[in-house]
Order: structure tokens, then C-alpha cells, then sequence
């Protein structure tokens, strides 16, 4: 059910991030145009207010006092058909604005070849808001798109032309083709497409990471909590083992109790009760001497343990919540190097077996050392390796995983082990553990 969740908030996140883009991109792309438009209006209107500052105000003051396709006419012509052709525009041209609602041209700006259909002082396709703002204001004027059914779709700009007692005389009007728009939206979209698609294929690189990042966090976490399982199994097996243990000898100190009583032997057999209660109470002194609980629950089922297999056990742990190391992976490391020691131990005789246990902390590292007695070590180097085993194969039981799992563990947080015999027959395992 968890997983399916997890998919569900995947799927629901990608379709909301494919939704975004998409939009993104649409309103982006109506940004581009609208940005474009004005960008093209603006820098024609310049070029329109550059080119009225220089009019040649004579020439034309002297073609109004005869309105006619004579040579001033032409002179002025020529100049403003040179211009539409520098600048690429569809038309350059002079209208009169006299009125708040229409506009007439006055020189059309288009080459002779072209001058037929054109007369003087017709009405100018300008709309009648930038006509009116012309008259009301005398000030330079940027339209719309034009959807002109005999001149086609175009923006026009205007700029006042002056004369010299500061008059205005007219407008130089430049209309600007929407094809040129269209060409620069078209190359702007095409970006944006690239953007969009990269976008895209970043958003679904993404996705796919997030889906096999869950998988594998998902792995990771069964892995740990089968490894967890199966190291608190374990325990619980020897617990379960040791309490066994413990009714048989509590059956076989029951019955030596009841026989020194019977043959009256009562201080022998208070002795004898004595010395019980201090391995119970040194069992159970543990439990108040080390603040972590996990690791103080290990040290004293293993206690038990080594007292049911007659080894004297010691422990030594400094005071310390150890939180820097996760309870199951400092239990993996003891537990495995206990159980380790306890088996090399149990080889030699009852008065030889010793283990010696070693819990520090320091401001910069964790110390756990098992030290016992028992046969030397055969290899450092191959002690890790995964299934290697100097005890005999027993049926239903996998050898040679405990050093290989507590060496793993170890590499985990960047740690150190070491595992040393000296001529006396007394190994040492000592993990380090920086914790800063």
C-alpha cells in the first residue's frame, strides 16, 4: 500500500510539472510576441523621431503651398523611399493630421513605378485613437497591429515634424510589415521550444531519478531491516539458549542445595547460595553501570552466556550514550566479535577462559575491543573475507559471516578494525570509530 502511494505522488507530481511547463511555455510564448511588438514599435518609433529631427522642413513647407506631384514633391519622395529601403519597412511616408478622427497622406514614399494608384491628400488607414492623440497632444504615436484588407496586417509608428517656430506640420509616419514580426517571433519560439523540450527532458530525467531512487531506497531499507531481524534473531537465540541453560543449572543447584541440607551441611550450603548470588547480582549490575540500553542488554545476555559456558567475562564502559553509531550496527559489530571470542575460547580449558570487553568514547572516536583467550588468529587479511571459517561446517548453519558483516559495518562509517594475537595465545579485536 506504502509503495503504491508513492507512485501515485510520483505520477501526480509529473503530470503537475508537465502541466507547468506547458503552460510556462505558452505564456511565454504570448510574452515573446507582445515583447517583440513593442520592441519593433519602439525602435521604429526612434528611427521615425531620428528622421523628422533632420526633415528637410523647407522642402515641404513649399510643397503645402502647392499640393501637388511636383519636384518638391519628388525630392521629398526619393529621400523617403531611400529610407523604407535602409530600414526594411512597407512604407515611409508624411501624413497631415488636422482633425481627432482621420488622417490624410500627403507624400506616399513609394517609387515612382508605384505611384499610380496614389493622390494626394488621401484618407491614412491610421486608427482614430492614435489619430486623436496626435491632434490633442502633438506628441509621437505607436499602434496596434493593423489588419488593413488592401494593405495587409502591419504596425505603424509616427514622430511630429516641426517647423522652425516649432509648429507641427505634419507626422513621418513608418509602417513596419507583420511578416518581420512574424519572422523574429518565429526564431524567438523556436528557442523557447528548444528551452521547453530541454526543460522537459530535464523534468523526466528527473522523475525517472526520483522513481529509481525510491526503489533503491526502498532495497536499501528491506536490506537493513532483514540485517536487523536477523541480528536481533540471533540474539533472541541465545537468549532463548542461555535461559535454557539456566534451568538446567538452576534444576543441578537445586539439587546441591537440597543435599547439603540434607546431610546437614547448612553453612556449606549457604556458601554455596552465596556464590550464586553474587554471579546473579554482578549479572545484574550491568544494566546500571551503562547508559545505553541496547548495548547493556548484549553485554548482559552475553554475560550469561559466558557463564554458562564457564568463561569469566569482564566489561569495561565508559559512560556514554554512543548515539553517534546507529544501536544496530554497534550491536552487529560486539555481537559478532563476542560470539567470535566465546567460541575460541570455549577450545581451551575451563580455568584458561577469559574475555575482557572494552566500551569507550572519546571527544573524537568510539573504541569496542574484545580481547580473549584462545587459539591465534591464521590470517588478518583473510579473517574478512566473506564465508571464511576455521570452525567445522555444521548442517543448517552459515560460517564465516560475522568478521566480514562487522567489517562492512566498520567501513560504513569510516572506521578502523584490527585483529591481533600475541605468543601467549590472546587475540585482540579492536574497532575505531571517528566520530568527528
Amino acid at each position: 500500500m506504502k509503495n503504491h502511494k508513492i507512485r501515485l505522488i510520483i505520477v501526480i507530481s509529473a503530470i503537475l510539472l508537465i502541466i507547468f511547463n506547458v503552460f510556462s511555455f505558452y505564456v511565454t510564448d504570448q510574452n515573446i510576441e507582445t515583447t517583440v511588438e513593442e520592441t519593433i514599435a519602439n525602435q521604429t518609433l526612434e528611427t521615425a523621431k531620428a528622421v523628422s529631427a533632420k526633415f528637410d522642413t523647407d522642402t515641404y513647407m513649399k510643397f503645402l503651398s502647392n499640393p501637388k506631384k511636383n519636384y518638391y514633391y519628388w525630392k521629398i519622395n526619393d529621400q523617403l523611399d531611400k529610407i523604407r529601403e535602409e530600414i526594411g519597412a512597407l512604407y515611409v511616408y508624411i501624413v497631415k493630421i488636422d482633425n481627432p478622427n482621420v488622417s490624410y497622406t500627403m507624400i506616399s514614399g513609394l517609387p515612382g513605378t508605384k505611384q499610380g494608384f496614389f493622390k494626394i491628400g488621401s484618407v491614412c488607414s491610421l486608427p482614430k485613437d492614435q489619430v486623436s492623440l496626435a491632434y490633442h497632444e502633438g506628441v509621437p504615436y505607436a499602434s496596434d497591429i493593423i489588419d488593413d484588407p488592401r494593405y495587409g496586417r502591419y504596425l505603424s509608428v509616427g514622430a511630429p515634424i516641426k517647423d522652425e517656430a516649432g509648429k507641427i506640420v505634419g507626422y513621418l509616419a513608418i509602417d513596419i510589415s507583420t511578416d518581420k514580426i512574424n519572422d523574429i517571433n518565429k526564431s524567438v519560439q523556436e528557442n523557447n521550444l528548444i528551452i521547453f523540450l530541454i526543460n522537459a527532458a530535464f523534468i523526466l530525467i528527473v522523475i525517472i531519478s526520483v522513481y529509481f531512487l525510491q526503489n533503491w531506497y526502498q532495497r536499501e531499507v528491506t536490506k537493513e531491516i532483514e540485517s536487523t531481524e536477523d541480528t536481533y534473531q540471533g540474539e533472541i537465540r541465545t537468549l532463548l539458549s542461555s535461559v535454557s541453560s539456566l534451568r538446567h543449572d538452576y534444576s543441578n543447584h537445586i539439587q546441591v542445595i537440597h543435599g547439603l541440607l540434607m546431610i546437614g551441611e547448612t553453612e556449606k550450603a549457604m556458601q554455596y547460595v552465596n556464590s550464586l548470588s553474587n554471579e546473579v547480582q554482578l549479572i545484574e549490575s550491568i544494566n546500571a553501570t551503562i547508559e545505553h540500553p541496547g548495548l547493556a542488554i548484549l553485554l548482559k545476555s552475553k554475560k550469561i552466556t559466558a557463564q554458562n559456558h564457564q568463561i569469566t567475562l569482564e566489561t569495561k564502559v565508559t559512560q556514554n550514550s554512543y548515539q553517534q553509531v546507529k544501536s544496530t550496527d554497534m550491536i552487529k559489530i560486539l555481537s559478532n566479535l563476542i560470539d567470535n571470542a566465546i567460541d575460541a575460547t570455549r577450545e581451551l580449558e575451563e580455568k584458561q577462559r577469559k574475555i575482557s570487553i572494552l566500551c569507550d568514547a572519546s571527544d573524537t572516536h568510539y573504541t569496542f575491543e574484545v580481547t580473549n583467550t584462545g587459539p591465534s588468529i591464521v590470517s588478518e587479511e583473510e579473517i574478512f573475507k566473506q564465508g571464511f571459517s576455521t570452525k567445522p561446517a555444521e548442517d543448517g548453519k552459515i560460517r564465516g559471516q560475522g568478521l566480514f558483516i562487522v567489517k562492512e559495518v566498520v567501513r560504513k562509517y569510516n572506521g578502523d578494525i584490527t585483529i591481533q594475537s600475541t605468543k601467549d595465545n590472546v587475540t585482540t579485536a579492536t574497532v575505531i570509530i571517528p566520530i568527528k
